[in-house]
């Protein structure tokens, strides 16, 4: 069963910066994608990047490309998501997933929250 544990989130101004972990057990990850979700409050949970667990390929939304980095520690089964240049838009419940290459996300951590004050 695989397990996913999100932290670091927290309460940061506009234009500063966040780094959130998802720590993985359960599995050996080789054949997963991960990724990190958000929802605002009274909003739809939206994609924001994602990573090739083996090759380290990344994927970003284009509401955080060039802002967010994903990275992944192989010996800690660790994924992180570097946030920059918050902006109160940012605020959200961050949650970290999990996907067999080809299927859809079916593992999920219990999320974080992220709040950018203006």
């Amino acid at each position: 069963q695989v397990q996913l544990v999100e932290s670091g989130g927290g309460l940061v101004q506009a234009g500063g910066s966040l780094r959130l972990s998802c720590a993985a057990s359960g599995r050996t990850f080789s054949s997963y994608r991960m990724g990190w979700f958000r929802q605002a409050p009274g909003k739809e949970r939206e994609f924001v990047g994602s990573i090739t667990w083996s090759t380290g390929s990344t994927y970003y939304a284009d509401s955080v490309k060039g802002r967010f980095t994903i990275s992944r520690d192989n010996a800690k089964n660790t994924m992180y998501l570097h946030m920059n240049s918050l902006k109160p838009e940012d605020t959200a419940v961050y949650y970290c997933a999990a996907a067999l290459l080809g299927f859809k996300y079916d593992n999920w951590g219990q999320g974080t929250q992220v709040t950018v004050s203006s």
